[in-house]
């Protein structure tokens, strides 16, 4: 089972307003409603992954043990980050390639 934070859910709403105000790209409401509806599939799959990887970078750790990494398009990867426990999923927060330190 798989239970999202309250931060999980603001991100998710500020990915969803962000991808629509995006001046890069105008993408529509439909556009951004799928894009958005498959993060959130890939979130409620977690539970049925066999290996779960390990949060490495510090941005990600400050959140969870674990992360799963989406990658939507080659520039774009979101990262799932989450605890586990025997049958649970607890997801922190979601946050993209863009926004991670890496070091």
């Amino acid at each position: 089972m798989v239970f999202l934070s309250e931060q999980a859910y603001w991100d998710i709403e500020n990915i969803f307003d962000g991808l629509l105000a995006w001046r890069k790209v105008e993408l529509s409401r439909e556009e951004v409603r799928n894009y958005v509806n498959e993060l959130v599939d890939h979130c409620y799959s977690i539970d049925t992954i066999s290996s779960h990887t390990r949060a490495t970078y510090p941005d990600h750790q400050k959140y969870g043990s674990f992360v799963y990494p989406y990658k939507r398009n080659k520039n774009t990867t979101w990262y799932i980050i989450y605890e586990k426990t025997d049958n649970c999923i607890f997801i922190y927060k979601i946050m993209n390639n863009h926004l991670t330190v890496s070091i």
